[in-house]
């Protein structure tokens, strides 16, 4: 079955094949760490994740690179802020997105290339290109040449005068053209600096991921991914420069971006102060649930993300892992492998959706099959199912349980079921009480047309 995926390079999906079979190579932008990132920085890591996933048991080899931004002008501005190092800001903030990436389900890298730790490979390429006439120096300052390549907007689809005037372009009297950018910058003392054929300095934003990519996958890599925020300016510019620095070799043969989450009806965006951090979802909400919901609508597409949706995605996870709850003394059959019907979707440009609905109809099928063996398969159908989406993998006590043991889970349980005869009987001064005791233990229960739902607050 043919892998197809939407290359935006040439607008259109494309059947994938690697350029070597033995050695698939992927690229996805990763984090600048100055910060806690919000939940739509999640998107691709958890989207690119199942990618990972088909593509390891398809190939024998994957190497999958996820770059940590590590100098950046926003962590110098937060480092001389608090008056540290900015190894001070990047190593907490590292640290955090590793671990949020860790609950999130998020299998790791295979390589996590830091761009302070390619200093020298970041030099090694500006100066291929500034000798192939594709950038030059000025004022202590190398900028690569827009018009050196011809080119330049491919990716994009937009002319160069309309992407400048769409672009946050810094005029600056050492530039030769408006659109040309920073591959090199001089440093002052308050600054982090490295030396260089041009003075101490740091690398700009873009020439970092290109040579990072190719220290770890190589001049060409199969898979260039990220969100469709980063098509232009940096994935342009990504392209540009890597195929100036090799000779006019292809960078990335294909290009996948994720959507952008909606808050609101608004693009969410720091800038625009409407964000989820990660980082507190993961302590009031079940991170399984947050994974759901980020597969919950096609990768390439807009999702709207919201409370509901995310009580939605908990509800749907109550069910299925009712399902599994029920059928715990069943011993599933795991040799039968992905469900056909999961691998096409997945083959279809990655539509999660479309398995997220299998799932269900697994579960629904569990729930009405007769036969042991009936139970058997399909149940280990819907473990498969979950396990390349990378959900369902939990003990169901675990999940019901929101952290807490599973005896203690079965005490609540008992509260909400008095408080539902109670209720039932009109005795609503017993069930208010009850109410008010649950939530002194933090419990938060909701009374919705499914029955009631309750989680640790």
């Amino acid at each position: 079955m043919d892998l197809f995926l939407y290359n935006n390079l040439n607008r259109r999906p494309e059947a994938f094949a690697p350029l070597d079979p033995q050695r698939v190579t992927m690229y996805l932008c990763g984090p600048t760490v100055y910060n806690y990132v919000h939940i739509g920085n999640a998107r691709g890591p958890v989207v690119f994740d199942v990618l990972a996933r088909l593509l390891r048991r398809r190939y024998p080899k994957l190497v999958y690179a996820r770059n940590i931004t590590d100098v950046d002008d926003k962590i110098n501005a937060a480092a001389l802020e608090q008056g540290v190092p900015i190894s001070t800001i990047t190593d907490k903030f590292t640290a955090v997105y590793r671990a949020d990436m860790a609950r999130l389900g998020v299998d790791p890298p295979d390589v996590e290339p830091h761009a302070t730790a390619h200093i020298p490979q970041i030099i090694t390429m500006i100066e291929q290109l500034i000798a192939s006439g594709h950038a030059y120096a000025a004022d202590g300052h190398v900028l690569f040449s827009v018009a050196s390549f011809a080119d330049y907007g491919k990716l994009s689809r937009r002319p160069v005068d309309e992407m400048l005037a769409g672009a946050r372009v810094e005029v600056a009297p050492y530039k030769r053209d408006a659109g040309d950018f920073v591959l090199w910058k001089p440093s002052t003392p308050e600054l982090p600096g490295w030396n260089s054929p041009w003075g101490i300095g740091r690398p700009g934003w873009h020439i970092e991921c290109s040579a990072m990519s190719a220290a770890h996958l190589g001049e060409t890599i199969d898979i260039h991914a990220g969100g469709v925020d980063l098509q232009f300016p940096h994935h342009e510019n990504e392209l540009a420069q890597s195929t100036c620095a090799h000779g006019g070799k292809v960078f990335a043969r294909f290009w996948l971006h994720n959507g952008m989450l909606n808050f609101g009806g608004t693009k969410m965006s720091k800038s625009l102060g409407n964000v989820s951090l990660l980082h507190e979802l993961l302590a009031t909400q079940p991170p399984e649930a947050l994974r759901y919901a980020l597969l919950s609508a096609q990768y390439r597409q807009p999702l709207d993300w919201s409370e509901t949706l995310i009580e939605q995605s908990i509800r749907t996870l109550d069910r299925l892992y009712g399902t599994l709850r029920d059928l715990a003394d069943v011993p599933a059959v795991r040799d039968a492998g992905l469900p056909a019907s999961v691998e096409a979707a997945l083959c279809d440009d990655l539509n999660t959706p479309a398995v997220l609905a299998e799932l269900a109809r697994l579960a629904g099928e569990a729930r009405k099959a007769e036969s042991l063996a009936d139970k058997q398969r399909l149940k280990g159908e819907l473990l498969a199912a979950g396990e390349i989406l990378g959900l369902l993998q939990q003990d169901p006590a675990d999940w019901f349980s929101r952290g807490g043991s599973a005896d203690e889970d079965l005490r609540i349980q008992a509260l909400i079921d008095e408080r539902a005869a109670a209720k039932k009987a009109r005795d609503f001064a017993r069930a208010d009480s009850l109410r008010d005791e649950l939530a002194r233990e933090g419990v938060l229960i909701e009374d919705t047309a499914q029955g009631v739902r309750w989680r640790r607050g």
